[in-house]
């Protein structure tokens, strides 16, 4: 089971539901709690957050009044207002229901109740209710604001789309907050692990096996659809990587490999390194508990020290994970994968989900392991 105290490279629940409220724009977001609550969502998802940055004798004595006062102005120039309850004034009792108003939403998610994703989840139950506008289209779904790979999957699960000919309707969490937000009657998700459950699901744009049955379910509930362009895309981008993995094989070993992140990542990342470039997946560290069976060998692990144990143990040739993993096997080439990405400059939008996704991902495989060569060997 996810322990209720996360380890300190995953954070808390808190976080969760701030970052799947900070892609709703014309939504203000309130922590409700100290000043430590506030700045490590605010540094990982930006977005319009604010927070009551509660001091010591409001912690002691409560902090309504302050929580009243933070609301107030916000309430007159925002669409509505979301509070995120934090440990300390959930532990004394506090209730933030005792707010008025039909534009003030609360969202009880202490860090104490889990993980990242428990307080994501909590945030999409929460809205889900809202999303009662049918629209003609297909839902984006499993976008999550914190992840480095946010708007590259947004852009990408959108072209493919739009290239098979299917009509986009909206994207959760992307996009503008109303009392009443369109949601299509399908949905396709860019993240297995984070799916709300708005519209019938018809499967997922990760990998090249998820996105060719996608394409298949999708065109049965839609008879124009076309989806000759992405299945050629996908066949044109299965070659081009098996070219260059080819390539690199006829010139060095395949490399020893560790993946460091959520279920529905590791598991992509882990089964393209093995299929493509024959790597050897020496162990597979899982931020939270999976929602279904992961396949293959792999733990949830969140504890820095264990992490930099397993890392030392394994000595692997390519990390993929956060900038905690990056700074705890230096020696080793590195792939961003998973939040956060401290100390690396991420300007552009990158996909890890679609073809254009895949290619990147390999990309960035393939020369940080020949990076890490030549710099072993001395050679160019």
């Amino acid at each position: 089971m996810t322990p209720t105290c996360p380890g300190p490279v995953w954070p808390c629940a808190m976080t969760g539901a701030v970052a799947f409220l900070s892609g709703l724009k014309g939504l203000a977001i309130v922590i409700h709690g100290s000043s430590g609550c506030f700045y490590y969502p605010a540094s990982l998802v930006g977005g319009d957050l604010h927070g009551t940055l509660l001091l010591s004798e409001e912690v002691v004595f409560g902090g309504t009044d302050r929580l009243c006062e933070v609301v107030a102005p916000l309430s007159a120039t925002h669409r509505a207002v979301a509070v995120v309850q934090t440990c300390a004034p959930a532990v004394s009792g506090e209730d933030p229901a005792m707010l008025q108003g039909d534009d003030i939403i609360i969202i009880d998610s202490p860090g104490f109740t889990g993980g990242f994703d428990a307080g994501f989840r909590k945030a999409q139950e929460t809205l889900r209710p809202l999303f009662d506008r049918v629209c003609p289209g297909v839902t984006i779904d499993g976008l999550n604001p914190a992840d480095p790979f946010y708007r590259g999957n947004f852009l990408e699960a959108r072209r493919i789309l739009e290239s098979a000919d299917i009509p986009f309707c909206s994207a959760i969490s992307s996009g503008r907050f109303e009392a009443s937000m369109p949601a299509g009657e399908w949905s396709v998700t860019v993240n297995p692990d984070l799916v709300s459950g708005i519209g019938q699901p018809c499967g997922s744009f990760l990998g090249f096996p998820a996105i060719r049955e996608t394409m298949r379910i999708l065109c049965e509930h839609y008879s124009p659809a076309d989806p000759a362009p992405i299945l050629d895309e996908v066949e044109t981008a299965t070659g081009r990587i098996a070219a260059a993995c080819d390539k690199y094989l006829r010139r060095y070993d395949p490399p020893v490999a560790a993946v460091f992140g959520t279920a529905g990542y590791a598991a992509f990342t882990s089964t393209m390194l093995s299929t493509f470039l024959d790597a050897d997946i020496a162990f597979i560290g899982l931020r939270e508990d999976p929602v279904s069976p992961f396949p293959g060998h792999a733990r949830t692990l969140t504890d820095l020290e264990e992490i930099s144990h397993v890392l030392g143990e394994t000595s692997p040739d390519l990390v993929l994970g956060s900038s905690y993993e990056r700074a705890a096997a230096p020696g080793s080439a590195f792939v961003g994968l998973t939040f956060p990405q401290r100390g690396r400059v991420m300007i552009g939008s990158r996909a890890l989900a679609g073809t254009e996704g895949a290619l990147r991902f390999m990309d960035e495989v393939l020369n940080a392991c020949m990076d890490r060569c030549r710099k072993n060997t001395g050679f160019p």
